[in-house]
């Protein structure tokens, strides 16, 4: 088994996707669901599928986090030059952190339009992709 992809339920599809497409992410394609609703799958342009689900329910009552789910991490190469690129296109990152010292991973954190929390994350050089078991040994 293996997860396909996260689904995040959206407030207005067209300010989510501006988000989304100024993180990074590219529209891999759109599923009409009835009723108004729509699924709008995303990948980063480096990605083999689909990793993020957009669903738009017109009539829906507006979205509410709520304090079940916490974040979304996304790796990416090189944290200061994608704060820089993020702030230029209107988003706003929040500073870096070294939350396992110096030595360790740098992250940032943003959110969107919906209040879903999105940590970005830089491991140090040699680290491999993700975290592993190497990770807790």
């Amino acid at each position: 088994m293996k997860t396909l992809f996260v689904s995040y339920r959206v407030t207005d599809l067209a300010r989510s996707l501006g988000f989304y497409t100024a993180l990074g992410y590219a529209e891999l394609g759109r599923v009409e669901a009835g009723d108004g609703a729509r699924l709008v799958l995303l990948k980063f342009p480096d990605e083999p599928a689909a990793s993020l689900e957009l669903v738009h329910r017109p009539g829906a009552a507006a979205v509410d986090v709520g304090s079940g789910f916490d974040h979304l991490a996304i790796q990416v190469e090189r944290l200061a030059s994608t704060l820089e690129a993020l702030t230029e296109v209107g988003l706003r990152p929040e500073p870096l952190q070294y939350p396992g010292g110096p030595g360790g991973p740098k992250t940032s954190w943003l959110t969107d339009p919906d209040g879903y929390r999105i940590e970005l994350v830089e491991w140090p050089s040699g680290h491999p992709d993700g975290i592993t078991e190497a990770d807790f040994a």
